[in-house]
């Protein structure tokens, strides 16, 4: 060791109070989509806590319920497929009203008006239902979806981008784990040849 090597190593243990290292060890963790150690359900109900917390749910349905609707949303479960999955006394309606609650707002919601065009105006059902030649329960619905959408983006969407994070991306990570073990037996099965006698 030179002098100046000596000189540096010296003025290092001072700066750092006489400590021979400043970084620590690291552990070899294998990779995973999944960066949190809680499971899907722990991380859904907290985020459903929050919700809950925040805005005052039009809903009955429990939390594990709420869980439920998250869950078969993302699945692509219809909301009458949904209300057949949970409690007897729970009907395709009740789990709209809970799906909007969480921000869970559908493309086909909505896929006959203009949301934009109704989330302001100011009459009543009865004139915009016979404007849109709808029925004016689908415009409460439509307004409703409008007003959803609104408490989505009043938060930044953070609660339909946790739901993404959780539910989307356990999805995207079953999906990967199952495309690795395939091209892996793909791999290692390639060039073999299977001689079979009957």
């Amino acid at each position: 060791m030179n002098e100046k090597t000596e000189e540096l190593r010296d003025l290092f243990t001072d700066v750092t109070d006489g400590e021979k290292t400043v970084t620590e060890s690291q552990e070899n963790t294998r990779g995973s989509l999944e960066r949190d150690e809680r499971t899907t359900t722990e991380r859904l109900e907290n985020v459903v806590a929050q919700m809950r917390d925040r805005y005052e749910f039009e809903t009955a349905l429990s939390d594990d319920a709420l869980i439920t609707v998250a869950k078969a949303f993302y699945d692509g479960d219809s909301d009458a497929d949904i209300a057949d999955d949970l409690d007897a006394d729970v009907d395709a309606a009740d789990v709209f009203e809970a799906r909007l609650a969480l921000h869970l707002v559908d493309e086909s919601d909505a896929d006959e008006v203009d949301l934009a065009a109704i989330r302001d105006r100011e009459e009543d059902d009865a004139t915009l239902a016979a404007e849109y030649n709808a029925s004016e329960a689908k415009i409460r619905r439509y307004r409703r979806v409008a007003a959803a959408e609104d408490e989505s983006r009043a938060a930044n969407d953070r609660y339909r981008d946790e739901f993404d994070s959780i539910l989307a991306d356990a999805d995207l990570s079953g999906r990967m784990a199952t495309d690795v073990r395939e091209d892996g037996l793909e791999d290692a099965t390639e060039g073999m040849e299977t001689k079979v006698d009957f």
